[in-house]
C-alpha cells in the first residue's frame, strides 16, 4: 500500500497549499507539469508492456476486453456515478451554502481521485508486485488537482484522502491476496496488458493527443490471466511472440 499512502499524503499537502495560496499556479505551468507526467507515464506503460512473453495474449485480452467494455459501456457508467453524486450534492439550498461547499469538495475530489483506470491499475500493480511507480505519478496529479480544487472548494477536498485510502488500499490488499492464485506468467501478462492501458491514459488524458475510452478496456485486466490459465490447462506452451 506504499503507493496509496504516498497518494494520500500528496492530496493532503495539495489541499493545504490550495487553501493557503489559492489559485496562483499559472495555467502554462500546470500544462507543462501535466505533459511531463504524461511522458513519464507513457514510458512506464511501455516498460510494463515489454514484460509480455507473447504479445498475442495481450492483443487478445485488449481487443476482447474492449469489446466487452463497449458492450457494458463501462466508461459511461463510471462517469455516470460521478454525475449522479454531484447532482445529489448540488441540491443543497443557499442557507446551507458552506456545508454544501464542503461536501461538494469532498465528493468531487473523491470521484476524481478514485473513479478511473489509473487508480485501479496502480493499486493492482502495487498489491501484486509492490511496484508503486504508477500510483506515485497519480499522486503527483492528484496533488496538483487537490491544490486547484481546495483553492475554490476549501478543506472538504482534503477529506477525500480517506476515501482514497479505503478504495485504493482495498484494491491493493485484494490484489495481494489474489497473488496466491496467480502464476508468474499470469502476472506478467496482466502487467503487460495494464501497460497498454497506461499508454492509453497517457495519450488520452495527460498528453491530450487523442481521446480514448480507456475505462472500457478494464475487462482486459481480467482476461489476460484467464487466457494464460486456459493455455496452461490445454497444455499449450506460451511461445514468445514479439
Amino acid at each position: 500500500m506504499t503507493g496509496t499512502i504516498i497518494n494520500v499524503i500528496t492530496v493532503l499537502v495539495g489541499t493545504a497549499l490550495g487553501v493557503l495560496l489559492g489559485g496562483r499556479l499559472s495555467e502554462r505551468m500546470s500544462q507543462t507539469v501535466l505533459h511531463g507526467l504524461g511522458l513519464v507515464t507513457a514510458a512506464i506503460g511501455l516498460q510494463m508492456f515489454l514484460e509480455t512473453a507473447n504479445v498475442l495474449i495481450v492483443l487478445g485480452a485488449v481487443l476482447v476486453g474492449g469489446i466487452l467494455g463497449e458492450w457494458w459501456n463501462l466508461e459511461a457508467r463510471l462517469n455516470g456515478i460521478g454525475a449522479w453524486l454531484e447532482a445529489r450534492v448540488n441540491r443543497g439550498g443557499g442557507d446551507e451554502e458552506r456545508a454544501t461547499r464542503f461536501i461538494r469538495g469532498f465528493v468531487t475530489a473523491s470521484l476524481l481521485f478514485c473513479v478511473g483506470p489509473m487508480a485501479i491499475l496502480g493499486s493492482i500493480q502495487d498489491g501484486l508486485t509492490g511496484d508503486y511507480r504508477l500510483l506515485a505519478i497519480k499522486a503527483m496529479l492528484d496533488g496538483f488537482a487537490s491544490l486547484a480544487f481546495a483553492s475554490s472548494l476549501g478543506v472538504g477536498v482534503g477529506f477525500s484522502a480517506l476515501a482514497l485510502l479505503i478504495y485504493q488500499g482495498g484494491i491493493a490488499l485484494a490484489a495481494a491476496q489474489a497473488q496466491a492464485v496467480l502464476t508468474p506468467e499470469m502476472i506478467a501478462e496482466l502487467t503487460a496488458t495494464g501497460g497498454v492501458l497506461i499508454l492509453g491514459i497517457s495519450v488520452s488524458t495527460l498528453l491530450e493527443i487523442k481521446p480514448i475510452r480507456v475505462g472500457n478496456f478494464l475487462p482486459a485486466l481480467l482476461l489476460a490471466p484467464l487466457i494464460v490459465a486456459a493455455l496452461n490447462a490445454l497444455g499449450i506452451p506460451i511461445v514468445p511472440q514479439f
